[in-house]
C-alpha cells in the first residue's frame, strides 16, 4: 500500500506515540523512528496486516498472496525462497544455501536457522593450493571443486516443518514457483541487466546455455526465460519433500555435474546434509535489543561488536553523512573486520569467542583506540584479544505478518549465478561457495577478506559468511527486520540501516536509500557510494582516509514495525525490487 496524505498523517501520530524518553547517545531509549518523509520519493510502503520486501517483484507478490490466504511469516518466506530460485537466478537458488532468522510473536521466541552449504566429505585443507602452495583462485571459484553441498531445499522445508502455520503443505508453497518456472518469466529489469554480464560464466557450460541463451547470445530484454527442468525438480520436491532433491535421480545428476566439472561432491554428501537450528547472537544498542545470525556467519557478532563501539559516540549530534560520523563508523569497522579474520569459523570445528567479541568492556577497549582526527592505517589495526571478556551474489528478503511473526532471510550462490553451471536435467544452478573458506592462513578470498586456520577447508565444515539477517526489538516488540546481500559489505550495510533508523531518525525508505560507506580493514580503502558530499569526502581524505568512490553496497530490503503499521522499503540500488503489503 502506497502512502497517501491520510496515511502520512496516521504515520505522524504513530511516530509520536513512543515512550517519551529523550534520546541519549549513551543511555536511554530514543523515540520510535519516524515513517514519514518530506521527500515523496523516499516513502515506505505501508500495510496493517503483512509486509514482504524482496529483491524481485514477482517473488514479493507470491509472499503477499500467502499472507493474504492466512499464512504466517514463515509460510510466506518459504514461498518467496522457492520463487526467487526461479525469478532471481543470479542469487535465489535451490543449489546454494543461506541463513534464516525467525521470530515468533507467540512465546517471544527467536531462532536462527542455518542452512549454509557444507564442504564435501572428500574436501581437504590444501585443495585450493597450486603446486607452489599458493592459493589457486580459479580452482575455488570456476571449477567443480568450488561447489559446496547445497542446503536451501532442506533449509526451507525445515523452516516450514518447524515454524509454519500448518495451513499450507510444502507443495502449496512450492506451487507458485513451479508455475513461474514452467510458464516462463519475461526477461526484464534486473534479470535483463545481469544476463549479459554473466554471459561468459554461463556460456562455459552447455547445460546452462540451453536455458539462458538464445543462439550465441544470452537472453535479452523482451525474451522469455522458461525453466522446464527446474519446474520438474520443484514438482518432485512438492510431491516427495526435500528427499526428492537430496536423494535419488536429482541428487545423482547434481553429483555427476560436479564430478564432470572436476569437483569432489557426491550423492552421499547431498543425502547427509542437514540444516541446524541455532541460538541467535544477541546484543543491545541504545536500549534496543539486537538479534542476528551466529557462526558460521560472522555477521551477527561483528554487527553487535561495531554497534557496541558506536554506542559511546554521539552519532546523532554529529549528523547523518557528516565527516565526523563517517570517520567514526569507519574506524569502528576496522577492528571488527580484523577480529573476523582471526577468530571466526565453523563453531563445530573451532572455538569462536562469541561472548568476548560482543562484550561491552571489549568494545570500550576498541573505542579507546579511535582517534577522532586521524584515520588509522590498516597496519596499525590488529585483531584484539576478546578471550578475557568471555562469559556474495546473495539476496535478502524480509517478511512480517499481522501477528508480529517475522523472517529475515539471506540466501546465496556466492558469485552472481554461482559457478554458472546448471546440473543437466535439473535446472539447478550450482554455487561456488567453497571460496568462502580460507585457502591458507592469511590468504584473501574473492571479496578481499582475510582468512585464518579457523576457517580452513575441512570435510563437512560450513564456510564462514558475512550474511547478517537481523531483528531489532524495543521492550520486547519488533521494530525492524533487515539484512542484505553484498559479500564483505553485508555487515556494514546492515549496520548503516540500523544506525540511520535509530540514530539519525530516518524513515525506513530514507535509511535504506542513504549513501553507504564500507571499510573491511584489508584492503586499506574506504569505499563510498555516489551521493556523499564532495566537501565531506575532502574532510575525510584530510584525516588520512584512502577513498574509492562509486562502489554499490547491498540490497537491504527491510521492514519496520510501528504500533499497528508495517512499513516496507525495497532497496533502490537494484532494479526490480519490491516491498508490498496489505
Amino acid at each position: 500500500m502506497r502512502l497517501t496524505p491520510s496515511r502520512i498523517a496516521l504515520a505522524l501520530v504513530l511516530a509520536a506515540t513512543g515512550s517519551g524518553l529523550a534520546p541519549s547517545f549513551a543511555q536511554g531509549v530514543p523515540e520510535p523512528p519516524p515513517i514519514q518523509s518530506d521527500d515523496a520519493r523516499l516513502l515506505p510502503v505501508l500495510g496493517a496486516h503483512g509486509m514482504v520486501s524482496s529483491q524481485e517483484a514477482q517473488a514479493t507478490r507470491v509472499g503477499v498472496e500467502i499472507l493474504k490466504a492466512g499464512g504466517n511469516a514463515v509460510d510466506a518466506a518459504v514461498a518467496v525462497g522457492f520463487a526467487l530460485a526461479v525469478t532471481l537466478p543470479r542469487a535465489g537458488n535451490l543449489g546454494g544455501g543461506g541463513f534464516m532468522m525467525i521470530h515468533r510473536a507467540e512465546g517471544d521466541e527467536t531462532v536462527a536457522l542455518d542452512y549454509r552449504e557444507t564442504a564435501p566429505a572428500a574436501a581437504r585443507s590444501d585443495m585450493f593450493l597450486d603446486g607452489k602452495g599458493e592459493p589457486d583462485r580459479a580452482a575455488s571459484t570456476r571449477t567443480g571443486k568450488a561447489v559446496g553441498v547445497p542446503g536451501t531445499v532442506r533449509g526451507l522445508a525445515e523452516a516450514h516443518r518447524l515454524y509454519g502455520s500448518g495451513r499450507f503443505t510444502l507443495a502449496d508453497l512450492i506451487a507458485p514457483a513451479e508455475k513461474l518456472a514452467r510458464a516462463g518469466i519475461p526477461v526484464e529489469s534486473g534479470l535483463a541487466d545481469s544476463l549479459p554480464r554473466a554471459a561468459g560464466l554461463l556460456g562455459r557450460w552447455p547445460s546452462s546455455r540451453k536455458i539462458f541463451f538464445s543462439g550465441d547470445k544470452p537472453l535479452q530484454r523482451g525474451d522469455r526465460l522458461v525453466q522446464a527442468d527446474l519446474a520438474d525438480t520443484l514438482a518432485h520436491i512438492a510431491r516427495d519433500g526435500p528427499d526428492a532433491f537430496h536423494t535419488g535421480a536429482i541428487a545423482e545428476r547434481i553429483a555427476a555435474a560436479v564430478h564432470e566439472a572436476g569437483g569432489v561432491m557426491t550423492a552421499a554428501d547431498l543425502a547427509a546434509y542437514r540444516p541446524v537450528v541455532r541460538e541467535p547472537v544477541r546484543g543491545t544498542y541504545r536500549g534496543y535489543a539486537i538479534a542476528s545470525m551466529p557462526p558460521p556467519s560472522s555477521g551477527g557478532i561483528h554487527l553487535i561488536e561495531i554497534l557496541n563501539v558506536l554506542e559511546g559516540f554521539d552519532l546523532a549530534g554529529m549528523g547523518a553523512g557528516s565527516a565526523d560520523a563517517l570517520h567514526t563508523l569507519t574506524e569502528a569497522m576496522k577492528p571488527a573486520y580484523a577480529d573476523r579474520a582471526t577468530w571466526l569459523g565453523d563453531p563445530a570445528r573451532t572455538q569462536v569467542p562469541v561472548e568476548g567479541l560482543i562484550a561491552k568492556p571489549y568494545a570500550a577497549r576498541l573505542r579507546a583506540g579511535i582517534d577522532p582526527a586521524r584515520a588509522r592505517p590498516a597496519a596499525e589495526v590488529k585483531a584484539g584479544d576478546p578471550l578475557p571478556f568471555e562469559s556474495d551474489q546473495t539476496t535478502h528478503f524480509s517478511v512480517v505478518d499481522g501477528a508480529g511473526n517475522a523472517v529475515s532471510n539471506t540466501t546465496t550462490l556466492n558469485f552472481s549465478y554461482g559457478l554458472g553451471l546448471v546440473a543437466e536435467g535439473t535446472g539447478v544452478l550450482l554455487n561456488n561457495e567453497m571460496d568462502d573458506f580460507s585457502a591458507k592462513p592469511g590468504a584473501l578470498n574473492a571479496y578481499g577478506l582475510v582468512g585464518s586456520v579457523a576457517n580452513a577447508v575441512s570435510p563437512g565444515a560450513r564456510p564462514l559468511s558475512s550474511m547478517t539477517p537481523a531483528f531489532v526489538f524495543r521492550d520486547g516488540r519488533l521494530v525492524l527486520v533487515t539484512g542484505s546481500p553484498g559479500g564483505s559489505r553485508i555487515i556494514s550495510t546492515v549496520l548503516q540501516v540500523i544506525v540511520n533508523v535509530l540514530d539519525f531518525r530516518m524513515n525506513l525508505a530514507e535509511a535504506v536509500a542513504a549513501p553507504r560507506i564500507h571499510h573491511q580493514w584489508q584492503p586499506d580503502v574506504l569505499m563510498a557510494e555516489e551521493g556523499l558530499s564532495p566537501d565531506t569526502l575532502a574532510l575525510l581524505r584530510a584525516r588520512g582516509h584512502r577513498i574509492k568512490v562509486g562502489a554499490t553496497s547491498g540490497s537491504a530490503n527491510s521492514i519496520q514495525a510501528a504500533d499497528g503499521l508495517l512499513a516496507g522499503a525495497a532497496d533502490p540500488r537494484q532494479r526490480g525490487t519490491l516491498a508490498d503489503g496489505y
